[in-house]
This record gives structure tokens, C-alpha cells and sequence, in this order.
């Protein structure tokens, strides 16, 4: 009896020892949530970033709010998030292009794409959607790469910036459809579709959700959505590959990564909740709506992601030879 009476006291003295270490551990968010959109508004990633903030915030109870920091085809907002504390206020909306292409052109990243992120989720994934000004006499793709092949060089192509998801798409298109064209990098898809609409570029290539509402209003036309299969969203836009350029296949992802070393707990619970709001019906068709379609895969998917993606634009960039300054 001695013995137990010992050990009761001995576990309660080290329970009331950690009570306060404890008691001092606030619950997770305690405070606004920083999300970093490493682009400017407008944007795919800044519409894709505002709807998950506002549904992270009225499910758990605190502003999530965003915060564009563009530059450096995303290297800018990526190197701040990853400078961070890695305590779960400050996130990033991540892309292909922030992730993927980025560290298979640029040796100098100011950021290590894995080992300086805890990977929480893929939001969504979407197209990119080659379009023209209504002006421009082809009225398909086929027909737009036979004036590129009749006038090399003579046609040029804007897109949201120097080494995005939308210039390699057509980098890749150009490689596999033997043609030549002039790439006009612009700061975001904002001031590319206003050249674009205003008819001061013939061509442009951009992320489906940031055109889809000037596509459905006559501004510019689609000829072509650059993933393997129509989109649900967007049914009536052909692919690439039916198009005349078989095999061709690119797309864009969106996901949610946190600063290294940010606790498990906190990375779970985010999972978690972004999966919640990305199956509920209305955000599917919200997503659909804006040209996108809702992932939500596991972090450990998320981070074999990020390593295929890589390794997929190294291979891009050593057999296009195409360079970002």
C-alpha cells in the first residue's frame, strides 16, 4: 500500500508539474492566419487563396486572411513563407510554378522547394487555356499552329510570367508541334488579359478560373484547354491532344504548404478542414464554376507531388533549352 500510495503521489506531483506548460499551449488558431499568394491578385492562385481563407476562417473561428506578394514567378512570396516561424500563421499558396517549374529553371532558388516546406494539401487543380482576340482569323488551335508554321517567329503568345505553368505550357507545345513563337512574359494574368482583350497581343496562355469569365463573355476566345481530358467546367473547349498534338498533357495545382518543421497537429488539422470545405457541394461547383476541380490529397501525397513535378520540368527545360532570366 506504501508503494502504490508512492506512485499516486509521485504521478499526480508530475501531472501538476505540466499543468502549466500545458495550460500555456493555446489552441490552434489563436490568432489570424496569414496566407501568402505569391502572385498578384486576380489571379488563379489569389481567387483560389481568398475562397479557401474565407471558409478556413468560418470553420475555425479565426481570419484567414491573404497577402500578395508577387515576383519572381512566385520565388518572393515562397522565400517569405519559408523564412517564417514555423508555427502555422504564416502559409503559402503554392503552384506548379512556384514548386515544380521553378526549381527545374532557376539553380539559385532563394528557397529549397522541399525541404523548407511542411506540405499540408493540393487544393485544386485546373487547365491552362490557350485563347486569341476574337479578331485573330483561326478558329481552332490546328489552325492557329498552321499560321505559326507558315511565318515562323512572327506570332507571339502572353502569358502571367517568365517560367509560369502558362509560358511552359506552350514551351512544351512549341517543342512538341514544331512551331515558333515569341513569348511576352507579363506580372500576372490581370495586365495579360487586358493586353489581351484590348487586342495588343494576338495570343494568350492562362490558368482556366482567371479567363473563364472573359471567355463566357465573348472578350477572347478558347481554342484549347491544355490538360489530358475536356474540363467538367467547361465541356465545349477542346483539348490539345484532340486538337492535333497527340500526347500533349499540362496542368496546374494549387496547394497549401506551411513553413519546415511546423508542428504535425497543426498541419493535420488544416488537412483536415481544407478537405471538409473542398467536398462540400457548393465550393465544388463554386471551384467548377471558376474553371477549377477541387484534390485535397494527403501531405504525403502532396510532397511525391512536388518531387514529380520537378523531376517531369528538368526534363521540360533540358529539351526546350528555354532559360528565365
Amino acid at each position: 500500500m506504501k508503494r502504490r500510495s508512492a506512485l499516486v503521489l509521485f504521478t499526480a506531483v508530475g501531472l501538476m508539474a505540466g499543468a502549466p506548460a500545458i495550460a500555456q499551449t493555446p489552441a490552434y488558431p489563436a490568432k489570424p492566419v496569414r496566407i501568402v499568394v505569391p502572385y498578384p491578385t486576380g489571379g488563379t492562385t489569389d481567387l483560389l487563396a481568398r475562397l479557401v481563407a474565407a471558409k478556413l476562417g468560418e470553420k475555425l473561428g479565426q481570419a484567414f486572411t491573404v497577402d500578395n506578394r508577387a515576383g519572381a514567378s512566385g520565388a518572393i512570396g515562397s522565400q517569405l513563407v519559408a523564412m517564417s516561424p514555423p508555427d502555422g500563421y504564416t502559409l503559402v499558396m503554392a503552384t506548379i510554378s512556384s514548386h515544380g517549374i521553378n526549381p527545374a529553371l532557376n539553380k539559385a532558388l532563394p528557397y529549397d522547394p522541399i525541404a523548407d516546406f511542411a506540405p499540408i494539401t493540393v487544393v485544386a487543380s485546373t487547365p491552362n487555356v490557350i485563347t486569341v482576340n476574337p479578331v485573330m482569323p483561326a478558329k481552332t488551335l490546328a489552325e492557329l499552329l498552321a499560321m505559326a508554321r507558315a511565318k515562323p517567329g512572327a506570332l507571339s503568345f502572353g502569358s502571367t510570367s517568365a517560367g509560369g505553368s502558362p509560358h511552359m505550357s506552350v514551351e512544351l507545345l512549341k517543342m512538341m508541334a514544331g512551331v515558333n513563337m515569341v513569348h511576352i512574359p507579363y506580372k500576372g494574368a490581370g495586365p495579360m488579359l487586358t493586353d489581351l482583350i484590348g487586342n495588343q497581343i494576338p495570343m494568350g496562355v492562362d490558368n482556366l478560373p482567371s479567363s473563364i469569365a472573359h471567355i463566357r463573355s465573348g472578350k477572347i476566345r478558347a481554342l484549347a484547354v491544355t490538360t489530358a481530358r475536356r474540363w467538367p467546367g467547361a465541356p465545349d473547349i477542346p483539348t490539345v491532344a484532340e486538337s492535333g498534338v497527340a500526347g500533349y498533357e499540362a496542368s496546374a495545382w494549387f496547394g497549401l504548404l506551411a513553413p519546415a518543421n511546423t508542428p504535425k497537429p497543426i498541419v493535420e488539422l488544416l488537412h483536415r478542414t481544407v478537405a471538409e470545405i473542398v467536398r462540400r457541394p457548393d465550393v465544388v461547383q463554386q471551384m467548377l464554376d471558376m474553371g477549377a476541380e477541387p484534390v485535397a490529397n494527403t501531405p504525403e501525397a502532396f510532397g511525391r507531388q512536388i518531387a514529380g513535378e520537378i523531376d517531369k520540368w528538368k526534363k521540360v527545360t533540358a529539351a526546350t533549352g528555354v532559360k528565365v532570366n
